[in-house]
């Protein structure tokens, strides 16, 4: 039966072969006798059928997959065409690598997001599922349907690329609260105007641009505590990035999604990601990014060997410098990212009894280095050196320290800031001066009032 509102992924994907119903048909039914099933002999008007939304049963599902993928050169899914039960949009963060079909994911993406509760619809990507999606996207070339040029001119385009580094501006400095829903609600818009069609001239422009504002989008969205969301618009990102031609931009978000991992707990997946992050980059300023937090995961696992190792070759590429006008979406990785990624290595091994050069040395290191607009991770910082010092027993520092962080922290809106907040409470817990007192009351307002999170 008919869904009422068609199949526009699988309208995409057979329009894409160049091929006709009858050809696609005939085609089917060949691969079906091959493989025993007589019964299988669909003509030009079933194919139609499909595309307006009537579903085949199996076998056809996976033998239309077949026919697609040989005729595309491209491996394709039942899901990728639209013809699974849940529908490639609810149930996975891959993309169909075609133009149109990758804009309607995200379109409905934001949709849910914007509209609808995501508690019942999108689930979180671990494990193997998520490693596999992120490799496959990096290494992925979609095949660009669209010749229209409705969507963007260069005006347009220059004002997406103007929004954008606002928003990433207001991020680092406030955290993503504040902006998320417009920066998605801009997400969607660019959705839009994609599939009405963009200029071959602009092609580049429009993807590094919307790869920007998708990574962001997944960015803020897990600083708001939205995290199969934030997954979602990241693996877009990926996408528009190989779209774009840049390819060590998708290895710079597929590292968000692994400090997301790290986040939650799931060091291991956060390895896997990386390592297919090694893979893929090339530049020196990402694959010294890459080597920084693949050291900080192996530290929280407890291998200091590992550790030592990545994070010794994030100093040489540091050393030997990172090369001259970085693009914007990774000057942010420098010397004071890599003291933060060397002081959080250091706090962990510390708490697994394998001290080294004291956590709050770095955490030193990192706010002497931090430039101005990154008050966000500023604030971090200053919650990880008063945590280290507490544990480090200096509990007068510490508090001092606290204090400082607090007064920073008021004015900024995230998750990942009150959870440097908790790491603060509890290596405040074993002290019982009036100074320490005072931090943990403001500590304990402090999180009560901060953040608006988002169910995921």
């Amino acid at each position: 039966m008919a869904s009422g509102t068609g199949n526009p992924h699988l309208a995409l994907w057979i329009a894409a072969t160049g091929l006709s119903h009858g050809e696609i048909a005939r085609r089917i039914s060949a691969a079906a006798k091959a493989q025993g099933h007589r019964q299988v002999a669909p003509d030009a008007t079933r194919v139609r059928r499909w595309i307006d939304g009537e579903r085949p049963r199996p076998p056809v599902p996976a033998l239309l997959a077949g026919v697609l993928s040989e005729a595309v050169s491209q491996p394709l899914t039942p899901g990728d065409l639209g013809l699974t039960a849940a529908g490639p949009v609810l149930d996975t963060i891959q993309l169909p690598l075609l133009t149109e079909a990758a804009a309607q994911a995200l379109a409905g993406w934001t949709q849910m997001d914007l509209f609808i509760s995501r508690r019942d619809t999108l689930k979180l990507a671990v494990g193997a599922p998520l490693i596999l999606a992120a490799e496959r996207m990096l290494g992925g070339t979609a095949r660009p349907l669209n010749r229209g040029s409705k969507g963007f001119d260069a005006d347009t385009v220059t004002a997406l690329e103007e929004v954008t580094a606002f928003f990433t501006r207001a991020d680092a400095s406030k955290g993503g609260g504040l902006y998320r829903a417009a920066i998605v609600a801009q997400l969607a818009e660019v959705a839009r105007r994609i599939q009405d069609g963009i200029p071959a001239g602009l092609r580049a422009r429009v993807f590094a641009a919307t790869a920007d504002l998708a990574a962001l989008a997944g960015w803020v969205s897990h600083d708001s505590g939205s995290y199969a969301t934030a997954q979602r618009y990241w693996s877009y990102g990926i996408y528009a990035a190989g779209e774009a031609g840049q390819r060590d931009r998708g290895v710079e978000i597929v590292t968000r999604m692994s400090h997301q991992m790290i986040y939650l707990g799931r060091p291991d997946d956060a390895l896997g990601l990386l390592g297919v992050a090694a893979r893929k980059a090339t530049m020196p300023a990402v694959k010294a990014l890459v080597a920084s937090q693949t050291g900080r995961v192996h530290a929280a696992l407890g291998d200091e060997r590992q550790a030592d190792k990545h994070l010794g070759d994030a100093d040489e590429l540091l050393a030997e410098g990172l090369g001259d006008d970085l693009p914007e979406w990774v000057v942010y990785f420098d010397g004071a990212e890599h003291a933060g990624a060397r002081a959080v290595s250091a706090r962990d091994l510390a708490g697994l009894g394998r001290p080294s050069r004291p956590a709050s040395v770095h955490f030193e290191d990192a706010l002497k280095l931090r430039k101005p607009g990154f008050e966000r991770v500023r604030v971090m910082d200053r919650f990880g050196l008063a945590a280290a010092l507490f544990d480090q027993g200096e509990v007068e520092q510490g508090a001092e320290a606290a204090q400082q962080a607090l007064d920073d922290a008021a004015r900024v809106d995230s998750t990942l800031v009150t959870s440097r907040l908790n790491t603060l409470l509890d290596a405040a817990h074993p002290y019982r001066t009036a100074a320490v007192n005072e931090v943990r009351t403001r500590a304990k307002d402090l999180a009560a009032a901060r953040p608006t999170t988002i169910a995921a």
